[in-house]
């Protein structure tokens, strides 16, 4: 599993399908989307992907100052 990051819904769409195209048919493919973005959840559910698991982001102080919009698959949960 890799990042998807972008600029806009219809560019991380792009990406994700073209991603998608160079797979072989068949294959499980995982988009660990956070749940704040519902663009992604959105587009995730709209390829007929399910809910699997879910996780909980916890922080020691204060929300990081990061703009979630862009953030459609995260990295790890080590990195968020």
């Amino acid at each position: 599993t890799g990042p998807l990051f972008a600029d806009s819904k219809e560019i991380a769409l792009k990406l994700f399908i073209s991603i998608n195209n160079k797979i072989p048919e068949g294959t499980q493919i995982y988009l660990d989307t956070p749940a704040i973005n519902t663009n992604a959840t959105d587009f995730a559910e709209k390829y007929g992907m399910v809910q699997v698991f879910e996780t909980a982001r916890m922080y020691t102080k204060t929300f990081p100052s990061i703009d979630t919009s862009k953030i459609f698959g995260v990295t790890t949960f080590e990195l968020g």
